[in-house]
This record gives C-alpha cells, structure tokens and sequence, in this order.
C-alpha cells in the first residue's frame, strides 16, 4: 500500500512482500526498481528536486530507516515496518542462487567488489554472477557499463553507489539496462566484503544500527545526522500539529 509522508510516497510492505515483489519482477521480466527510504534521503529530496523526482519514479520506495518507521506510526500507519536494504539484498542474493537468476553487481572500488561476489558465491553455492563492475566510472563510461550489463541477461541489478548517484543512475538508465529488478544497495558490498562491520543483530532490533555507525565514522557523520535529524523532527512535530489542529476544527464545526 502506498501513503505519503511529509509528502514524499512511501510502500507500507513487508520484508516478505518486498521479496516476492522482486521475485516476480525477475520471474516475469517486468521491470521493478526499488528504492530505499531513510530520513536523510526523505529530507535531502525536500531541497533537491532531481532528488525527489528520482524517488518518485521509483516503482517501490521502501523503508530502510527506523526514522521513517516511527514517524509512520505516530502519523497512523501501525503496519509500517523496516525492510533493510542490506538484508533484502543478502535475501534475493539467496533466492537468485536457489532459482537460478543471475545478478549484476555494480559499484564499490575493483576490490572491494570483486571481494564481495567471492564472498556471496562462497555463501550460495550454485550462484552464477551475470557481471560485475566498479562504481568509479566516468559519465563518458556510462553508455559502454550499461550496454554491458543489457547484454549480460542479468535478472537484477544492486548499485552500490552513494546517494543521490545511485538513484540518478536508476532513473536515468532503466530503460536500456534491460534488468527485471533493479536496487540501490549503498554501502552493502563492503560490509558483505568484510571492510565495514555491521551493527550487531539487539542494536539492529532497537533501531540503532544509525548509532553504531555513528561511533564508527563520527567525523563524516556527526554533522550529517544532526542537521537531518533536526529538519526531519521539526517536520514531523509540524505535520503532528497540523494534523491535530485539523482534527479539532473539524470536531467544532456544526452539524
């Protein structure tokens, strides 16, 4: 189901549905692009319009933040849960190798990359990679990648690149990668990879997996966190406002 938050679309799915969504994608060779939600994503999309378009032309916007899930809750939606980018994507890596599609794998540095597909074989026996490629390429590169990877039959594709490059990526190539399903992943191939260490499973269920990487990379992430954090609060605490103040004017109108 669709709703909106602070006017930005978002799927109100299961982890279980996200899943079968991107199963019948590769089964049908229907295109299906997903896209991850978190607060930061929601409230840079407010102050960059290619931003915004690039989420709302996605064919799924999911929820990969606890941020997003909470605000959803307090503004009525009980159903809202996280879907993690990195586990939906760990998860349709397994589903590839029991069903036979193949995946692309695009983004991180030669190395890391190339560590992460030994590393997902080694997990998946039987899993067969369409192709793989670097994240560090050049706009006059891009035309040549994507041709690559339409011509590899590859049934889904994971972007490892940084926001708001992934989603430009997506949105402005769907239509001649020939892929089924096509996700951001962010950050996944180097934790897969073993170069980033990943929040341990209680800190992942209290939704403080931002916390852990927080106290991993403080100088890079402090400033970012706070100011989003900060928007994403005064936005919420407005439309909460508004919403009651809405609620009692309609309760003393007559009749």
């Amino acid at each position: 189901m669709r709703t909106t938050l602070l006017g930005l679309p978002v799927d109100i799915l299961s982890f279980g549905e996200t899943l079968a969504l991107a199963e019948e994608a590769m089964r049908s060779g229907l295109r299906r692009q997903h896209v991850a939600l978190n607060v930061a994503k929601l409230v840079n999309a407010r102050q960059e319009p290619e931003l915004d378009r690039d989420i709302r032309s996605s064919d799924i916007i999911g929820i990969d933040g606890m941020g997003i899930v909470w605000a959803l809750r307090l503004l009525g939606e009980p159903r809202a849960e996280r879907v993690p980018g990195i586990d939906l994507f760990e998860r349709l890596v397994g589903r590839c190798a029991a069903m036979g599609f193949r995946p692309y794998l695009l983004g991180a540095t030669t190395e890391v990359v190339a560590a992460a597909e030994a590393e997902l074989m080694r997990r998946h026996p039987g899993l067969v990679v369409a192709g793989r490629h670097h994240g560090y390429f050049t706009a006059a590169d891009e035309a040549e990648i994507c041709a690559r990877i339409a011509a590899s039959g590859a049934h889904c594709l994971f972007v490892a690149m940084p926001t708001p490059r992934k989603e430009r990526f997506m949105l402005r190539n769907r239509d001649r990668l020939a892929v089924p399903f096509v996700m951001g992943v962010g950050g996944s191939f180097d934790v897969v990879a073993g170069k980033v260490q990943r929040a341990p499973g209680l800190v992942q269920r209290l939704g403080l997996e931002w916390a852990f990487r927080l106290a991993q990379e403080p100088r890079r992430l402090a400033a970012r966190y706070a100011k989003t954090n900060a928007v994403f609060g005064w936005l919420l605490a407005r439309e909460i406002v508004a919403r009651l103040t809405a609620r009692r004017i309609r309760a003393s109108s007559p009749g």
